[in-house]
């Protein structure tokens, strides 16, 4: 039984999107959807003394209201330096920050991606590696799409001879699960309520943070806190 999700990239994901990764055997990232602005595509949070900060990948918007995630550029060549400041100063504390030091110093400084999507896949290849996810990643412009949100994601589904399609929650609102019930494939929802918490600087706990948060303090012992993993947990 075949198993896939689709979803947009989005710079260094907190947890819940490695467990989507790695409950599939092959994930597509539909980068060739429209940009969305103040959403998780060049963004994500860290904990610091001061509560929550955002690290934001500067990118080009002016006047372009419909441009796909995948032609996004970036504005700002000195994003990875700025952002590798922030991570330093508010992660050398954690357990295990100098074991992955340097891998992550060498993405942020040396990073010479023009493009959004470029550096999102860089991360989160890099992060499935930490983490030993082996699930294969796909692009959706390797795809003929056809036009409608669902339409479109079942079409990928059938080229990919998916039985079963993955989904967060947040499509619950417009996926016509009819549509792919007449294809046999099964459309399952994944659910990221439950999870434990770990050993976290600055309280209180938060789970909504990018996952590099969870590495640098557990280290190796990160999947034992993930949903995924639990087989191997248990």
């Amino acid at each position: 039984m075949k198993k896939i999700a689709i979803l947009q990239s989005n710079y260094i994901p907190w947890k819940g999107y490695f467990d989507l990764i790695n409950m599939v055997d092959e994930f597509i990232l539909y980068d060739d959807m429209q940009y969305t602005r103040r959403d998780w595509r060049n963004r994500n949070k860290i904990k610091t003394p001061q509560g929550l900060k955002w690290l934001t990948i500067p990118v080009e918007v002016k006047g372009k209201y419909y441009q796909k995630i995948n032609e996004t550029k970036i504005s700002d060549k000195e994003w990875g330096k700025k952002h590798w400041t922030q991570i330093t100063q508010n992660y050398k504390k954690t357990k295990y920050f100098k074991e992955y030091k340097e891998l992550f110093q060498e993405l942020y400084l040396n990073s010479k991606e023009l493009y959004l999507s470029e550096i999102n896949y860089k991360f989160i290849t890099a992060i499935n590696e930490i983490l030993g996810i082996k699930t294969t990643i796909r692009w959706s412009s390797e795809f003929d799409l056809v036009d409608g949100k669902s339409e479109r994601l079942l079409g990928i589904c059938k080229d990919c001879n998916a039985d079963i399609y993955l989904s967060g929650p947040a499509a619950k609102g417009y996926l016509d699960e009819e549509l792919f019930k007449k294809e046999n494939i099964k459309v399952e929802w994944m659910d990221y309520s439950g999870y434990p918490e770990y050993n976290q600087l600055y309280p209180p706990f938060e789970h909504g943070v990018t996952i590099l948060d969870l590495i640098f303090n557990e280290g190796q012992n990160a999947t034992k806190f993930m949903k995924s993993f639990k087989k191997w947990n248990s």
